[in-house]
């Protein structure tokens, strides 16, 4: 029987705070604009965590069902891969982690529109089972979608899209276009962090036929787009405090891109794979404290 600490390794949660960076965007909008209710908050960093947790072991389950985690892997040992878990116990603990997940996102639907708003209700039902299965379907099946280069769109769609602008709905009912200039911000910040793995399992997934981005750009012009990506992220946080301009405490955020311009000039001067594993999380806490900073930004 694998221990609690085996389970928790698999869960992944040093990408929590990478998953939770959209919601805390989407609150701190939500906040600015006169809108507050801690249920909502609380209810939405869980369910999003809880996403987040069923597609780390999906994750593992997929890549190791697959073959994709072996020997070669550069990154650290999955728990399939490695044994700890078997593919009978790991099924089960995604089963458990997807009833507990939707339980509490059933929980956030209803704080959120109660039964008086049914199509809401339903909509917002549909994006979590959408969530589910775009957790899953990333490295499981025949046809997962991670191994065939779109799993950055998908990041970008959930991370940053679903993440601030569907979070602002559940507070104010409404939506502004502009709300989708700091989600392209943090989608593009968090495929920036899948790429980086991307890159750094290159070789392996080539062998594997994982046919991520890194696979198909090749390593220069795989620096290229995660170059692309830092500054057309930095550009949408730019646009919305430009149209949105009241406080120089809104440039807060710029702050947080000092570690990531570091970060990315090593990247474009990088000539070893295994150097990227610690990129990934420098990029995705430096992911967090620009949603901190910005959301701040804009109530300071």
């Amino acid at each position: 029987m694998p221990s609690l600490k085996t389970y928790i390794q698999a869960a992944r949660l040093r990408t929590l705070p990478l998953s939770i960076s959209g919601i805390v965007i989407g609150g701190f909008l939500a906040y600015a604009n006169g809108y507050s209710n801690w249920k909502i908050v609380v209810l939405a960093l869980l369910t999003t965590i809880g996403f987040q947790i069923v597609s780390n072991f999906a994750n593992d389950y997929g890549d190791g069902v697959k073959g994709t985690d072996n020997e070669n892997r550069i990154g650290p040992k999955r728990a399939l891969q490695s044994g700890a878990i078997s593919r009978k116990q790991l099924k089960r603990t995604i089963v458990i982690t997807i009833i507990i997940t939707m339980l509490v996102a059933l929980a956030l639907i209803f704080v959120a529109f109660g039964v008086e708003q049914p199509f809401y209700t339903l909509l917002f039902f549909i994006l979590g089972m959408a969530s589910i299965t775009a957790a899953i379907k990333y490295t499981v099946g025949a046809n997962a979608y991670g191994y065939s280069g779109l799993g950055d769109l998908f990041v970008l769609l959930f991370f940053g899209f679903l993440s601030v602008v569907g979070t602002y709905f559940l507070f104010a009912k409404q939506l502004d276009w502009t709300l989708f200039l700091p989600a392209i911000s943090v989608g593009l910040l968090s495929v920036g962090v899948l790429h980086l793995n991307n890159m750094r399992d290159r070789a392996s997934d080539i062998q594997s036929n994982k046919n991520t981005l890194a696979v198909k750009l090749g390593v220069e012009k795989s620096k290229k787009y995660f170059y692309y990506l830092i500054g057309f992220s930095f550009l949408f946080a730019m646009f919305y405090v430009n149209y949105h301009y009241q406080s120089p405490f809104q440039f807060l955020f710029i702050l947080a891109y000092v570690p990531i311009i570091k970060q990315l000039i090593r990247v474009l001067k990088n000539k070893e794979p295994k150097s990227l594993d610690p990129e990934l999380k420098i990029l995705a806490l430096s992911t967090f404290l620009f949603a901190i900073l910005f959301g701040l930004g804009q109530i300071l």
